[in-house]
C-alpha cells in the first residue's frame, strides 16, 4: 500500500503522532498551519481540521483527498457543495466532549442555584450579606437534544436527584431520562413548560437554526434558567435578551453566541442574571488526546474498509 499523507491543521505532541502511527505505521503525518497548508494539499489523502475552519479552498486543491476528519463535533464549515456532491468521507469527534461540557453546564447551574453569581459580585464589593439559595435536588431539567453530551448531562443530573426530560429524534429506552419527547413543536412546548432548567445540546443545522425564540421563552416558567452549550444560532439572541429584560425567564448561562467573540455592544455582558463563558465548555487538557484516539481508531477502520465511527450524514449536517 502506498504511503497515506495525513495533513493536520492543529499542533500535535509526539504522543499524538505515536498514537496515529500505532494505528497505521504506513502514514506520513504533516502538521501545518493555515498559512502553509495549501502547499501540502496536492498530495493530501486525509485532512484533519476543525469544523469551523474554512476548508473549501483546500478541498479544491486536493485531488487525492479521500477523507476529512473534524476535531470538533460541529462540521458547519465542512458542508460546502463540492464535498456534499462527492464520495469524500466526513467524520467528526462527537462523543469526546461529554465530560467537560456536562461539568461546565452543572457548574453554571450550581452557580445560579447556590447564589454564587451574586456572591462573587458582593465579594468584589466587600459586601457581607447572605444571598438567596436553592437546590437542584427535585427540580426538573429539560435537555433539548439527547446525544452523547445530553446523555452525560442526564446522568449527572439524576445523580443530583433531578427529574430529567429530554427530546430526541427517536424514542428509545434511556436509563437517566424520566420522560422522552420527540422534537416536534407541541412536545417541545410541553417539555419547556415543566422545566426549571433548560439546556440546548443540539447540532446546528437548517432545522435547528433559530429553534428557540420569544415563543419558547414565553412558555417557560418565569423562575426557569436557560443554558446554551451547543451553537449560538440555535437561539434567537435578540429574543433571549428580550426574555431576560422582561423577566420571562430568571437567567441564562451561555457558552456560545450568534457572533463570536460576543460584541462589546451586546447587552448580555452587563446583565446580572447572565453567566458568559467564551466558548470553552468542551475544553479540557484531555481534549486532543481523546480526539486523536478516536481518529486513530477510525484510521484503522478506514485502512481495513470497515464501518467508521461518527460518519457525518452530509444531508442532515451531523
Amino acid at each position: 500500500m502506498a504511503v497515506l499523507n495525513i495533513v493536520v491543521l492543529n499542533p500535535l505532541a509526539d504522543r499524538h503522532k505515536e498514537v496515529i502511527k500505532a494505528a497505521e505505521p504506513n502514514v506520513n503525518i504533516i502538521v501545518s498551519d493555515e498559512k502553509n497548508v495549501l502547499e501540502h494539499m496536492p498530495e493530501c489523502h486525509i485532512l484533519v481540521t476543525w469544523g469551523w475552519a474554512e476548508t473549501q479552498h483546500l478541498y479544491q486543491a486536493a485531488p487525492h483527498l479521500e477523507w476529512i476528519h473534524a476535531l470538533s463535533a460541529g462540521v458547519e464549515k465542512l458542508l460546502f457543495p463540492e464535498i456534499q456532491a462527492a464520495d469524500t468521507l466526513l467524520t467528526n469527534s462527537k462523543g469526546i466532549h461529554s465530560i467537560p461540557v456536562s461539568e461546565h453546564l452543572l457548574a453554571m447551574m450550581l452557580a445560579f442555584s447556590r447564589g454564587l453569581t451574586l456572591s462573587i459580585r458582593q465579594q468584589n464589593a466587600k459586601i457581607w450579606e447572605r444571598v438567596p439559595t436553592d437546590e437542584l435536588h427535585e427540580h426538573t431539567l429539560a435537555i433539548i437534544g439527547l446525544g452523547a453530551i445530553g446523555r452525560e448531562i442526564a446522568k449527572k443530573a439524576k445523580a443530583l436527584g433531578m427529574t430529567v426530560l429530554a427530546s430526541k429524534q427517536e424514542m428509545t429506552t434511556e436509563l437517566f431520562v424520566d420522560k422522552l419527547y420527540l422534537p416536534d413543536s407541541d412536545s417541545l412546548q410541553e417539555m419547556l413548560a415543566q422545566a426549571d432548567y433548560v439546556v440546548i445540546a443540539l447540532p446546528l443545522t437548517e432545522k435547528t437554526e433559530n429553534l428557540i425564540g420569544l415563543k419558547q421563552f414565553s412558555i417557560m416558567k418565569p423562575s426557569a434558567y436557560f443554558f446554551n452549550i451547543a451553537r449560538g444560532p440555535i437561539v434567537n439572541e435578540a429574543d433571549l435578551v428580550t426574555a431576560l429584560e422582561q423577566k420571562l425567564i430568571r437567567g441564562a448561562g451561555l457558552d456560545v453566541f450568534t457572533h463570536e467573540p460576543l460584541p462589546e455592544s451586546s447587552p448580555l455582558w452587563t446583565m446580572p442574571n447572565v453567566i458568559i463563558t467564551p466558548h470553552v465548555a468542551a475544553l479540557s487538557p484531555a481534549y486532543l488526546d481523546r480526539a486523536i484516539k478516536l481518529f486513530a481508531d477510525n484510521l484503522t477502520r478506514f485502512i481495513q474498509g470497515r464501518d467508521m465511527i461518527n460518519l457525518v450524514d452530509k444531508g442532515k449536517g451531523y
